[in-house]
């Protein structure tokens, strides 16, 4: 059988380690695909010396290999929003597959991409888009198919991930860390993306939709960053059991679906709390399995690159089949998303860790315990420092059981208002993942 034709666009450090990949694992690869891959067309810019591409013909041109009747699968690695989101529709439109590891251009696009790739009959595969080398969309579209999923939790950002384990493990500010990591190559000279939980929340957004049936909603989801969170909350979340971890969470409850990304205490004893430096983890409940555990490399030129060869080895084995018939992109038949809504944040339910700053004055912690008392929420635990010497302020830190964050912030507002606390609440969610 003829091998498959494949244009890869985009040789940096993804499209770099794809290319070795399926050169140097060519006969394991064609043994699982039934047939021969090869690249027949690279558009790059610029030259990746890790690369030995001599004798592919190469181009500049991204939509030359887009058009070029003879690519059957084009492989999408430039990223972003705009080019990319041409360049698979211009090769959805040309009858091309389309494999890409772009989480931005799924999240915000991928409804008309599906939807267009429908219509032409072709497969539009993702599994490098979240989470680099852990192949969750694939365990979560058809491994736990039988189940009906419950949530979805997830560090799934490596750069955030390495940021808090170092202000943990160290004592270290987010700003020291924060410098190290664009100097190691974690973080973008613009970390915002990582930091502040956009990159975060386009993943969360597709595992959602796989998990739970539902459009691909990004513009829906909440997103909080990490840049705020002090070294002291790290510290006193450590002493009274927990980690700080910048977690994405999608819930399914009656009312709707909760689509959130912030900084997150999770019980120290859980697996998910020990997943430090750049590693993710993704877990999963459904009702029937109950709750597993993914986890590996987030990125990477090889790890992310296994995905993208995984999906062009499942592209190359379902080319022959009744379209009707294959896996659905978002797990579920088109004709069967739910229309179940996005839960705006205040209508979001978990528990909270809260540090007051207040004067050193009697009576201060009944004030506070009356005011969420009077509000229906119960207090797990309550640590009292001693007064810090710089200027006198002794910080509350307490614990609270689950309440409505509407609740929360009512709660907030009144702590706020007492004449003995100072500043700002700081407020944490807090997750059991139980």
């Amino acid at each position: 059988m003829k091998p498959v034709k494949v244009g890869i666009c985009g040789l940096g450090t993804v499209g770099g380690g794809t290319f070795n990949v399926l050169q140097r694992n060519a006969e394991e690869i064609a043994r699982r695909a039934g047939r021969g891959i090869q690249v027949a067309q690279i558009a790059m810019r610029s030259q990746n010396p890790d690369c030995q591409i001599t004798g592919t013909p190469i181009t500049n041109d991204v939509f030359a290999v887009a058009t070029n009747p003879d690519i059957d699968i084009v492989i999408e690695l430039i990223g972003g929003y705009t080019v990319a989101r041409e360049l698979v529709l211009k090769a959805i439109e040309h009858g091309k597959h389309v494999v890409t590891a772009n989480k931005a251009l799924i999240a915000v696009h991928g409804n008309e991409i599906f939807a267009k790739a429908r219509e032409k009959g072709v497969i539009v595969a993702f599994e490098a888009a979240v989470a680099g080398g852990i192949p969750v969309i694939k365990a979560i579209r058809e491994g736990l198919s039988a189940n009906r999923i419950n949530w979805v939790a997830g560090i799934i950002n490596g750069t955030g991930n390495f940021i808090l384990t170092e202000m943990r493990e160290k004592g270290r500010t987010f700003p020291d860390v924060l410098a190290e990591a664009q100097a190691l190559g974690y973080a973008e000279a613009d970390p915002t993306f990582d930091v502040e939980g956009i990159d975060a929340a386009h993943k969360l957004t597709i595992l959602a939709s796989i998990a739970f049936g539902i459009p691909l909603q990004f513009d829906k989801a909440y997103t909080e960053g990490i840049s705020k969170l002090t070294t002291a909350d790290v510290n006193y979340a450590e002493a009274l059991g927990y980690r700080i971890k910048h977690l994405g969470v999608a819930r399914s409850t009656a009312h709707g679906i909760e689509l959130r990304v912030h900084p997150t205490l999770i019980p120290a004893d859980r697996l998910i709390a020990n997943v430090n430096g750049v590693m993710n983890a993704v877990m999963v409940n459904g009702d029937a399995v109950g709750s597993t555990l993914f986890y590996g490399a987030g990125a990477g030129m090889e790890p992310t690159a296994s995905s993208v060869v995984a999906d062009l080895v499942d592209v190359v084995r379902a080319m022959t089949s009744d379209p009707e018939n294959r896996v659905p992109h978002l797990a579920f038949q088109p004709d069967a998303l739910s229309a179940h809504p996005i839960l705006p944040i205040d209508a979001c339910e978990s528990a909270y860790y809260l540090r007051i700053q207040a004067k050193d004055h009697p009576g201060v912690l009944a004030q506070v315990a009356s005011i969420l008392s009077a509000r229906g929420i119960n207090i797990e635990s309550i640590m009292q420092k001693e007064a810090e010497e710089h200027d006198g302020l002794v910080p509350m830190i307490l614990l609270t059981h689950k309440v409505v964050e509407k609740g929360m912030n009512d709660a907030i507002t009144a702590l706020e208002a007492l004449d003995d606390v100072v500043g700002s609440v700081v407020r944490i969610r807090v997750e059991h993942l139980a």
